[in-house]
């Protein structure tokens, strides 16, 4: 209990409680300034519960603070596990109650933050079953639902974006990399602009490539525009449909809409309508009247029990016995055969009965034709909201009357059972408060049998309990006043404030040698730092100079290779001229000499030479453009990898910040 008092008097002294206490102050607190200092923990893990709990009913208090440990989910110890027993301590302010709950908050404030943060939006709402049969209230439900897993989604994903490891340090170094990329690409362009600009039709060539991009964009546009008259077209053509088709229905109620027909059809219509509000209406409502007036009747008695129950249904077959008596004497009396209304009255019953039940296949009739014109209208009114969806036709809308037909049967066979789970729940209602009123029988003879063996009940306790609180506060009180039992206090804490020194005297020793070795190995560092800065300086203008020269040898490799194919096509051509003159030469004749072209034969010798050069130099110079090849696909890969990671750097960056923001929000 000490260690308990020690830990909390320590976080009420810290951030952001500031409390100021020390185990005397803090074991002598009144109970109201107890119960203030518990709230005003819970009020640091959730903002909501801040308040004077002096300006609050203790009832409140107590149901405030019981909801919001229970949604922390925290667990009362084992001798502390009746509720009864817990509330009563937090009324009053038990130190044995208060305490543990103190300590187990201080312990994980952070975590509890989070979970008290979470419980406002993943803690559902109840919704009775009968509210979820509207329509609205089960759409709305679905739809928080919905939202509330979404927040589940989002708060994972931000919790995962927080531990990625993003810092700004490593934000700057991407956009100092991506500003340098910025640069060479800018270099790069300005060295393709160059290269074009040596051409003698780049002006061309660039007017072409623009009227290309152009006409491309018109094209794109073009095709958009044929969808959406495309669209337009099949919508124009259902509408055709539809009016067709109401058109040939107007036309078919116009041919049976004679004067006669009309006033038949409105004269039935007013014999039902005037039989169902004169008739079937009246006595609908008076039967829920007498319902309703046996329900509050039931409700307004007290609770039966099982001797109760017996005698009712004693006097229930006894009703029942003389019923049957009377019916017997009445059939007994009435002889069948002198009674000549008897088949009358039989077939007006008969009538009656099929005309009562006529009345409610009509009624059911007219709500399901309520509830499929309520349906067509809001889907005409869908599809006018998406300009060209499809209505429902003739074919369809007597489809959908058999299925909301076969959707009603199904739904009186659900309502009888709803019923039956309903009459069954009320008897189990009652089998529970039957069995706990024998609990309760039982609990006072375990009272009586307890009172006989010596051993306390339960108020016994509980004002032993506050007996004994109340004498250990007076102890308390007395106990401070005092002044020899403060002095001794004191000389106990300088006592074990010397133990505590003493304990503590090797280890600052040991920490005195671990600081000078930190301070070492942090100078070491700072010097290794340094140098590897220069170091890393140094590799870097060895890098640009590589590049350099790379650049200058690529440059060299290119103008090798142009003269390389000049000089083949010359010595090409050559060759064909050789080829030309001997074939065209004769031996005999004085004119062949001189046949042969003279221009040619100053480039021979030069060019034998640099063909010998060159095949001396072939294997040589393609094993170093393999290697160059190679070389410049693997930096062309490096440069693929690092534009990939400042890629999905950025992506984690932006996606960050939106939860950064919608925290906010």
């Amino acid at each position: 209990m000490s260690e308990q008092l020690k830990f909390i008097v320590e976080q009420l002294n810290k951030d952001p409680f500031k409390k100021n206490f020390n185990l005397i102050t803090f074991d002598n607190l009144e109970p109201m300034q107890l119960l203030q200092i518990l709230n005003d923990v819970l009020a640091e893990i959730d903002p909501k519960q801040v308040m004077d709990i002096r300006e609050e009913m203790p009832d409140q208090t107590v149901k405030r603070m019981s909801a919001l440990l229970g949604m922390l989910k925290y667990r009362p110890p084992g001798n502390l596990s009746d509720v009864s027993t817990f509330r009563q301590g937090l009324v009053t302010g038990s130190k044995p109650v208060v305490h543990p709950i103190l300590h187990w908050l201080l312990q994980r404030v952070h975590e509890l933050k989070k979970r008290a943060y979470l419980a406002r939006f993943l803690v559902k709402l109840e919704v009775p079953a009968d509210f979820l049969q509207d329509d609205v209230i089960n759409d709305t439900y679905h739809q928080y639902e919905e939202l509330v897993e979404g927040f589940k989604t989002y708060h994972k994903e931000c919790e995962q974006l927080r531990t990625s490891g993003f810092s700004t340090a490593e934000i700057r170094r991407d956009i100092g990399a991506m500003e340098e990329e910025k640069d060479q690409l800018i270099k790069r362009v300005d060295r393709l602009k160059k290269r074009v600009e040596s051409m003698s039709n780049h002006q061309w060539m660039l007017e072409q490539a623009r009227q290309l991009r152009v006409e491309k964009e018109r094209e794109e546009s073009l095709t958009d525009q044929k969808q959406e008259q495309k669209n337009q077209l099949f919508q124009a053509e259902q509408r055709l449909q539809r009016s067709q088709h109401q058109l040939k229905d107007l036309q078919q109620a116009a041919t049976d809409a004679s004067p006669e027909s009309l006033m038949k059809r409105l004269e039935e219509e007013i014999k039902i309508n005037s039989y169902m509000a004169s008739e079937k209406l009246p006595k609908d409502l008076e039967g829920m009247r007498r319902t309703v007036q046996y329900l509050q009747k039931v409700a307004s008695e007290p609770a039966m029990g099982q001797a109760d129950l017996q005698e009712l249904e004693d006097k229930i077959k006894e009703c029942d016995s003389q019923i049957n008596q009377l019916i017997e004497k009445r059939m007994m009396r009435n002889d069948p055969m002198d009674d000549k209304l008897a088949l009358y009255r039989q077939q007006a019953s008969i009538i009656v009965r099929r005309k009562e039940s006529k009345a409610e296949e009509l009624q059911e009739a007219r709500e399901e034709l309520a509830a499929a014109e309520r349906e067509l209208r809001q889907r005409s009114s869908q599809a006018q909201a998406s300009d060209g969806a499809e209505v429902i036709r003739g074919d369809e809308l007597k489809h959908l009357v058999v299925k909301l037909r076969s959707k009603g049967t199904m739904y009186k066979k659900k309502r009888l059972d709803i019923a039956e789970l309903k009459a069954e729940y009320g008897v189990l209602q009652r089998t529970e408060e039957i069995l706990r009123q024998r609990h309760e029988i039982v609990q006072q003879k375990l009272q009586t049998v307890e009172a006989e063996k010596g051993i306390s009940g339960y108020s016994d306790t509980q004002e032993e309990l506050e007996r004994v609180s109340a004498i250990k506060s007076e102890l308390d009180e007395k106990k401070g006043r005092t002044l020899d039992g403060m002095s001794e206090m004191v000389k106990k804490l300088n006592s074990m404030i010397v133990e505590k020194k003493s304990a503590l005297a090797p280890i600052i020793k040991e920490l005195r040698s671990l600081r000078q070795r930190y301070q070492e190995l942090n100078q070491e560092y700072e010097e290794k730092k340094v140098q590897y800065e220069s170091c890393a300086a140094g590799l870097e203008s060895n890098r640009s100079k590589l590049e350099q020269e790379v650049k200058i040898l690529r440059e060299e490799k290119a103008q090798d290779e142009n003269h390389y194919h000049h000089i083949n096509s010359m010595s090409e051509a050559c060759m064909l001229k050789i080829v030309v003159q001997r074939k065209t030469f004769k031996p005999g004749s004085a004119s062949g000499p001189q046949t042969i072209d003279s221009s040619s034969t100053p480039y021979l010798p030069k060019l034998r030479e640099k063909q010998k050069m060159v095949k001396g130099s072939h294997t040589i110079n393609m094993e170093q453009m393999k290697m160059w090849r190679d070389l410049e696909q693997l930096m062309e890969c490096k440069g693929q990898c690092f534009i990939r990671a400042q890629s999905q750097a950025s992506i984690g960056q932006v996606i960050q910040e939106e939860g950064e923001d919608r925290l906010v929000l």
